[in-house]
């Protein structure tokens, strides 16, 4: 019998003689029947949150156990860190067929694996199962991840370029089953749809997934491709505690990973035209999105002037501290930080560096009483989870008056007595005007909390024209997290003392090692502007993207993100790292364009990251004060310092 031609999917395979019986004998013995077919496909058709297939037992047992054995003998991997990704990642093998005959005698079940993934015979199986219709045999695309204890890939959607299913085939361990507690599922998440003042439809991913599939030995798991809706992430694979067996093969979850593309020109089912229009719903263009009115949070200003102990003296011209506002922040800052010399020390050096790091910020008066709560979970507030999570996903309390509880704080409540009284107070907003020599204008301040396991903030750009004047007070009781350990032994040990002098972090940027817990908050150099209409494609790139996440930067520049692997003669696009430290405030002016992200926080750090984040409006000495509703409305469009 005549095959149909490659590319083409008309239908499930209803005859032995139709497969061809060298690729078949690659795959579990049955897996092309009729009945097999129709029972993956009525699984894909029911599957939720969005259509997808699990295929416990993909491949030929001895064969995938050969392409395993090749992998580990003659496989190199790379560590790669960005603010989304931390994983160990090969080359293409999309691109085997060019590598030296030496090499492809090490590779030769690899080779015929790769080969039979992507045949007639099993597109056509797959594009049945999912109904996606024809898929390309001349683009392949595909890559061996491994996650050791540590590595995870965070939420995205898999839409760039001509893809039209993503695939995930794992290799671990095939004696030694993978247990789900060690982590490594693919996760899955829902989405809700959301209507602008148009009437026009989004979907918008949910903060939680509702879908977990572990890893299994031989396991196939795919989906399609769908902008908006197709958002999955891949769960840490945890370090073992010292409580659980040593006996688990170091937990390394390897796995091949690639997609399905469209039919290309020539190939049977092309569209011309097809994948340009795919193009523009790309990963990226989603990130800079049009659907930002349905961040959470949302940016709410506030005019500084409610508190009743620092009243605006109306004197916009020339700032200063008066007595009573001196007698309102002696409250809560060290009182060093407030002489004339500090701050005039202070504007100096940010003049010169647009940054400062202030440890030791809030005093002995508060700064005891604030850990004590925090370290016995006594922050009794109500939090919320910002979304979408491919931007970030924290805990966090707005400062604005629409979420302050009527009674804003109390004695015993020094977190809420910093997010509502101290922060957006005209007395702070002062001083941050003195120490850094800027006029500043309305501020938005939120309470921050990154759980273990679970949050983040992925790099987002600054938009708007004026620079913006951002400020994190970091009060992360626990250590471990990439500063000096003597400093944080000593910090602690102060702090039980009861003298509550607590020393901040010194600032060094994170680690490299495989330990790093993240939690640390990052500026660095983003693309220029008129670069930024190619950051949706994978083309030209010399650094593999076969995460699925996209390269999330410009194909002309090095990935800033990539800070581990630039060398001592390369901009590794580092401006300012902040690590998560007890009792230090940071300040940053941040220019059109900086990124900015807080890395995931590992299970294997000590603690949540705890911080209060804010930024103020800078005024030009030229600024023509607008009216009050075009000033805010203008602003709003282009600030995403919490929506990023």
């Amino acid at each position: 019998m005549k095959r149909k031609a490659s590319g083409q999917a008309a239908g499930s395979p209803t005859k032995k003689q139709a497969i061809n019986s060298t690729i078949e004998k690659h795959f579990t013995h049955g897996l092309f029947s009729r009945p097999i077919v129709d029972q993956y496909a009525k699984d894909y058709a029911a599957s939720t949150p969005y259509k997808h297939a699990v295929v416990r037992s993909l491949v030929d047992d001895s064969l995938l156990r050969s392409v395993r054995k090749e992998i580990i003998d003659s496989i190199h991997f790379t560590p790669k860190e960005t603010d989304i990704y931390k994983i160990h990642q090969s080359g293409d093998l999309a691109n085997l067929s060019g590598l030296p005959e030496t090499a492809l005698k090490k590779l030769p079940s690899l080779f015929k694996l790769r080969d039979a993934l992507y045949s007639p015979d099993f597109r056509e199986w797959i594009a049945t199962v999912s109904g996606s219709g024809p898929l390309s045999g001349k683009k392949t695309d595909m890559a061996v991840n491994v996650y050791v204890p540590g590595c995870h890939l965070l939420c995205h959607d898999d839409v760039i370029g001509s893809r039209r299913l993503s695939y995930i085939l794992y290799l671990t361990d095939p004696d030694m089953p993978w247990q789900p507690s060690w982590g490594g599922a693919l996760r899955l998440y829902p989405t809700d749809v959301k209507h602008d003042k148009e009437g026009k439809e989004y979907k918008v991913p949910r903060p939680e997934f509702d879908k977990v599939i572990p890893p299994q030995w031989n396991q196939l798991s795919f989906f399609a491709v769908q902008p908006g809706e197709s958002f999955h992430d891949v769960e840490e694979v945890y370090h073992r505690t010292r409580a659980e067996s040593t006996e688990d093969g170091g937990r390394v979850r390897m796995a091949i990973s690639g997609w399905f593309h469209i039919p290309q020109e020539s190939e049977d089912g092309f569209e011309p035209g097809l994948e340009a229009k795919l193009a523009e719903l790309s990963s990226l263009q989603q990130l800079q999105g049009q659907a930002d009115q349905f961040d959470e949070p949302q940016l709410e200003w506030q005019d500084a002037k409610y508190s009743e102990i620092a009243k605006n003296t109306g004197d916009d011209e020339d700032v200063e501290l008066t007595e009573e506002d001196l007698q309102y922040l002696l409250n809560y800052m060290t009182p060093m930080y407030l002489t004339p010399d500090t701050v005039d020390e202070l504007n100096e050096r940010f003049e010169e560096e647009s940054t400062l790091q202030l440890e030791n910020f809030l005093s002995k008066r508060i700064a005891p009483r604030l850990k004590k709560q925090i370290e016995s979970d006594a922050v009794e507030r109500d939090f919320a989870t910002s979304r979408p999570p491919y931007k970030h996903r924290y805990r966090y309390i707005s400062s604005s008056r629409t979420q302050r509880p009527p009674s804003i704080a109390s004695k015993g409540d020094p977190y809420g007595d910093v997010l509502f009284n101290l922060l957006p107070s005209h007395a702070f907003q002062k001083w941050l005007s003195l120490a850094t020599g800027l006029k500043l204008k309305q501020s938005a301040v939120l309470a921050r909390r990154f759980r273990r396991s679970l949050d983040y903030q992925l790099a987002q750009g600054y938009s708007g024209e004026q620079p913006q004047l951002e400020y994190t007070l970091c009060m992360t009781p626990s250590t471990g997290w990439g500063g000096d350990e003597t400093e944080d032994a000593e910090r602690d040990s102060e702090h039980s003392n009861s003298d509550g002098d607590d020393n901040g972090s010194n600032g060094k940027q994170p680690s490299d090692d495989e330990d790093n817990v993240g939690g640390y908050e990052l500026y660095m150099a983003g693309d220029d502007v008129d670069d930024a209409s190619d950051a949706g494609s994978d083309d030209g790139v010399t650094v593999p993207s076969g995460t699925g996440a996209g390269n999330r930067r410009s194909p002309k520049k090095a990935d800033p993100a990539v800070y581990q692997a630039a060398q001592d003669n390369e901009d590794d696009g580092m401006l300012f790292s902040n690590p998560a430290s007890w009792n230090t405030l940071s300040i940053a002016l941040r220019d059109k364009g900086v990124l900015k992200f807080v890395k995931y926080v590992s299970k294997k750090a000590e603690g949540d990251r705890w911080d209060f984040t804010g930024c103020v409006r800078v005024q030009d000495d030229d600024e023509d004060r607008p009216e009050d509703g075009e000033e805010e409305e203008e602003e709003a469009e282009g600030f995403t310092g919490f929506a990023d």
